[in-house]
């Protein structure tokens, strides 16, 4: 069931998102939790899928060369999925953005099926047209803008 980010419960946890005491605990439970609720759901569905589309991304860790898997916020249009990395508002960007940008080819998970995808960075025009999308599917991104300093690196996943 998604909670609809209009309602008391959703604004509610927008906010909370937005919140620098969230970038400091949720790295390290968000991902554990939606990792745990996908295996048991068969994949079919995530914890925060209940706020936002979430996709299970696996990369190649870029220096590693290991299978790195990482729930996701995204935002489906047709095909594609576009990610945002975001890393919670923090002043670093997150690994599997910098995973993809050395191998671009990885695997999405997302609900129930699991195909692979090509990741293309979206280049600053391409991020111009689609950030308002992103920003209506997950208002904490301008927060998270704002608070790292960063200009947030956006993926889409294409189905190969």
């Amino acid at each position: 069931m998604k909670v609809s980010q209009d309602g008391v419960v959703g604004r509610t946890v927008v906010k909370m998102a937005q919140s620098p005491a969230f970038a400091k605990v949720a790295p390290a439970i968000v991902p554990r939790l939606d990792r745990f609720v996908h295996k048991v759901t068969g994949g079919r569905t995530t914890m925060s899928a209940g706020m936002v589309p979430t996709v299970l991304l696996t990369t190649t860790g870029s220096v590693s060369g290991r299978p790195r898997t990482v729930p996701l916020a995204c935002v489906p249009e047709g095909d594609d999925l576009y990610v945002v990395g975001s890393n919670y508002g923090r002043e670093r960007h997150p690994a599997w953005s910098t995973n993809l940008i050395a191998t671009p080819r990885a695997r999405a998970s997302i609900d129930g099926r699991d195909y692979p995808v090509d990741a293309h960075l979206l280049t600053a025009a391409e991020k111009h047209e689609t950030w308002p999308r992103l920003v209506h599917a997950w208002p904490a991104y301008d927060t998270y803008v704002e608070r790292s300093g960063r200009d947030l690196r956006v993926f889409r996943l294409s189905p190969v």
